[in-house]
């Protein structure tokens, strides 16, 4: 079981996972994990027991085992599944999250709402990365996010909860220095990190990041 003191939460989502890459960089040992509903086929598949599963089990294919700690909701309710989980691990003084297996599949409007929910994290002072084998997505209200050893990865920035963000970038094929980006514009989609330590810095404002690391 996660060392609760870390603050670190893992979020197992219910987006099939078609390998256990994610889990090779982030290890769920070293985090608290919330499966949320069908996210615990996904943790069952890679062999992950979860501290605590949540959901109204709409979606998920098995019931978790009566030993771990299970949490019911309503199937009528004013929160997803995921954010079920954010709010829970922040009852248990969680800052920090991986999200896994919460963003593609059939569901569009889900990855959309994950987005929030990444949102939701940075406006109460967390951190989150919502993470699949290739991709990893940031929201930033303010401060930075650091890559090193990442040359040729793709990056884009968006403005996110407002009409525009100001930033700066360091190490990327197309630098800038407290730039605006507006929404309406796909100005701040792929660059490239040509430099082994990156920098993108959110100025003012609110943005996403989205890391792309092709498959090798």
């Amino acid at each position: 079981m996660a060392v609760i003191k870390d603050k670190k939460c893992m979020i197992i989502g219910a987006v099939p996972m078609e390998s256990d890459a994610v889990f090779k960089e982030f290890n769920p040992t070293d985090y608290y994990v919330i499966c949320a509903d069908g996210g615990y086929d996904n943790a069952v598949r890679f062999g992950i027991t979860p501290d605590l599963v949540i959901g109204d089990f709409d979606s998920a294919q098995k019931r978790p085992a009566k030993d771990i700690r299970t949490v019911t909701l309503p199937v009528h309710k004013d929160v997803t599944d995921t954010m079920g989980a954010v709010l829970i691990g922040q009852k248990l003084g969680m800052t920090s999250y991986v999200l896994v297996g919460c963003i593609g599949g059939a569901r569009f409007d889900h990855s959309i709402a994950n987005l929030h929910v990444l949102l939701y994290i940075a406006n109460h002072g967390g951190s989150g990365v919502l993470c699949t084998e290739d991709t990893k997505i940031f929201v930033l209200r303010g401060g930075r996010v650091v890559f090193t050893e990442l040359k040729g990865a793709t990056v884009s920035v968006f403005p996110f909860d407002g009409s525009s963000c100001n930033v700066t970038y360091e190490g990327l094929e197309y630098p800038l220095y407290q730039k605006n980006l507006m929404t309406a514009s796909t100005l701040g989609t792929s660059n490239s990190i040509v430099a082994d330590r990156a920098e993108i810095r959110v100025n003012i404002g609110c943005a996403v990041v989205v890391l792309y690391t092709p498959k090798a």
